[in-house]
C-alpha cells in the first residue's frame, strides 16, 4: 500500500493516532510521501517507526524547542521583525533538522541511499526555478546532487520551512542558488506522486488530509489585511490539490479536519497533544469501516 501524508504543522499529530488504527487493522506502507509536517512522518514511517514508536518520541519532545530562536533575538526580541527582512523568516528550524537526524541514525537512515528505492517522496517549493521539486527524485536532474549523499533530515527541514515563519533553506543548483520553502505552498497534498499518468496505480493508496472533504470546505472569514493573508496561503495551498482531488480519489482520504489547534501552535499542552491523535484514530476507523482497496 502507498500513502500520503499532507501538511499541517502541529495539527499533523492527528496522524499518529492514524497510523496506529491502521496498523492495528494489519494496514503497512510500501512507499510514503508527504509534505511539510507530512514528510515528517512520511520519512519516519519509511525509516521503519511504527505509529506507537513515532507517539512515544513526540510524547516526549518539547515543541518549543523546534522554533529554534536565534541568539540575538532572544538578547533582543524586537529584532526579529528587523532582521526579517534579510533572513526570510522569523527562525532558524535547524532544530527540527537535528532532531529528526537523531530519530532517523537511530534506524540506520542518513541518505536516501539507506532507504529502499523510491520509498520515500519529500515535496518542496523552490521559490528561484518556480516550480515543485520532489525529493529525492528532482537532486540530480535539477540542482545535479547525488541523491545518495543526500541528508533525509535535510530534505524534511527543506519541506517544513513555512513561509515567514522559519528560515528557507538555500541550495545551490546547476543555475545558481535557490530558495527551498515548504511544499505546502504549491502541493498540500501530494497524492499525485503515487499515479500514473494514465491515472493507474501500482498498488493501492491511502492518504490523510488535515481538513474537511473538498465539497465541506468552510468559507474564510476576511475581515481585514491580516486575515486576508491567511486566506491568500490557504487558498494558494487548497487550490492545486482540491482541483486534482475527484470523488474517486476522495474515498481514499481519510480527513481530519482540526480546527481547535493552530498549525505553528508550538505551545501545545499534553492534553492537547492527546487528543489530536484521538481525533486522527476515530477518523481512521470509520474510513476503514467504509474503504474498499
Amino acid at each position: 500500500m502507498d500513502g500520503v501524508f499532507s501538511g499541517g504543522g502541529v495539527k499533523a499529530l492527528a496522524f499518529v493516532g492514524a497510523l496506529k488504527e491502521l496498523e492495528d487493522q494489519g494496514y503497512s506502507f510500501s512507499r510514503v510521501a508527504g509534505t511539510s509536517a507530512g514528510a515528517i512522518l512520511a520519512s519516519l514511517t519509511a525509516a521503519g517507526y511504527s505509529a506507537t514508536e513515532i507517539k512515544q518520541r513526540l510524547e516526549k519532545l518539547s515543541f518549543d524547542n523546534l522554533v529554534d530562536v536565534p541568539l540575538s533575538d532572544r538578547v533582543f526580541p524586537f529584532l526579529k521583525w528587523l532582521l526579517l527582512y534579510y533572513r526570510l523568516g522569523l527562525y532558524k528550524g535547524n532544530q527540527l533538522e537535528i532532531v529528526l537526524e537523531q530519530w532517523l541514525d537511530e534506524k540506520g537512515v542518513r541518505t536516501f541511499a539507506d532507504l529502499p528505492p523510491g520509498s520515500l517522496k519529500v515535496i518542496c517549493s523552490d521559490l528561484t526555478l518556480g516550480r515543485i521539486v520532489v525529493l529525492p527524485d528532482d537532486l540530480k536532474k535539477v540542482y545535479g546532487i547525488d541523491p545518495a549523499t543526500f541528508s533525509v533530515a535535510k530534505a524534511v527541514r527543506m519541506s517544513s520551512s513555512l513561509p515567514y515563519f522559519f528560515i528557507p533553506v538555500k541550495i545551490h543548483g546547476k543555475r545558481g542558488k535557490s530558495v527551498i520553502v515548504d511544499g505546502g505552498v504549491l502541493s498540500n497534498f501530494p497524492i499525485w506522486i503515487w499515479e500514473k499518468r494514465d491515472g493507474c496505480r501500482k498498488r493501492p493508496i491511502i492518504g490523510m488530509k488535515l481538513s474537511d472533504e473538498p465539497d465541506k470546505l468552510p468559507e474564510q472569514k476576511i475581515r481585514n489585511a491580516i486575515q486576508m493573508f491567511h486566506a491568500l496561503f490557504k487558498t494558494m495551498q487548497q487550490a492545486h490539490d482540491s482541483r486534482y482531488i475527484s470523488k474517486t480519489l476522495s474515498k481514499d482520504i481519510i480527513f481530519i479536519p482540526v480546527s481547535e489547534v493552530e498549525t505553528t501552535d508550538f505551545n501545545i499542552s499534553e492534553k492537547e497533544k492527546e487528543a489530536l491523535m484521538n481525533l486522527g484514530h476515530h477518523h481512521a476507523k470509520e474510513f476503514l469501516k467504509r474503504w474498499s482497496k
